[in-house]
């Protein structure tokens, strides 16, 4: 089977901020307990991904040995949603670098000294290697019914759109939402990560509430996607990482 790669994924450039560092769009979510079935995962499907995102689950129980383990097959996704005063949202961003991240996720309802903050350690951190820090704003497990009652004022569009808005004019060029709200930033030349992926023909959203396929979410303008389970939990995960390119880029074994 061939995958189709676009070329204008690695390490581009747009008036002298990395847009994307990633030489494919398909971030892995090690979704597992594990730092052995981690690691196990990385060795089988490096060459097949962008990145690997490493959350809590994995962080908490092995700290930065696995962190520093998986950097070395692949750029590595640390995705801890850092929302805390501005001076730890700093320290965490560059114990994230020092262990090997390439991107790493804050998130925007810190506010605006937060974000700036972090804007200008990621543009110091940039000096020594690609970086970007990703602003969170509402998570895809939400929908507007779910939303907390102080923000159900406004709809999930709406409180996307001023959260986006407000890291972006904070400094920083990268965000992560749901495929429903890439429309809103797809024009603005900034990198934004998609989670709730879900193939075209998968019928189970686990907690997922706003998702859609992996070619879609290309084509309303996403730079890089975030797939977990129906890889990982995949009876094959590698074939699963290659139907996952197949759906992407329509390309046909």
């Amino acid at each position: 089977m061939k995958i189709r790669k676009r070329s204008n994924l690695v390490h581009r450039k747009t008036h002298g901020k990395l847009e994307n560092p990633l030489k494919s769009p398909l971030i892995v979510a090690l979704d597992v307990d594990d730092d052995h079935r981690a690691l196990q995962l990385a060795d089988e499907l490096h060459d097949l991904v962008g990145a690997f995102k490493l959350g809590p689950r994995l962080v908490q129980r092995y700290g930065s040995s696995l962190s520093l383990a998986l950097a070395q097959r692949a750029p590595l996704f640390i995705d801890c949603k850092f929302f805390d005063i501005p001076s730890t949202m700093e320290a965490a961003i560059r114990a994230s670098f020092a262990v090997g991240a390439t991107l790493a996720t804050v998130h925007a309802l810190a506010g605006r000294e937060a974000l700036a903050t972090v804007a200008r350690v990621e543009k110091e951190l940039n000096q020594e290697r690609p970086f970007k820090v990703l602003a969170v704003t509402i998570l895809t497990s939400w929908d507007q019914n779910s939303l907390p009652k102080n923000f159900q004022p406004l709809s999930i569009a709406d409180h996307v759109k001023d959260l986006g808005q407000m890291a972006v004019g904070e400094g920083l060029t990268g965000l992560v939402c749901s495929p429903e709200e890439l429309s809103i930033f797809s024009e603005q030349g900034l990198f934004l990560v998609t989670p709730g992926i879900r193939f075209d023909s998968a019928t189970n959203k686990d907690d997922q509430k706003r998702t859609v396929g992996p070619r879609e979410a290309l084509r309303r303008g996403a730079s890089a996607l975030v797939v977990g389970r129906p890889i990982v939990q995949a009876p094959n995960p590698r074939v699963a990482a290659m139907d996952c390119s197949v759906a992407m880029w329509g390309v046909k074994s």
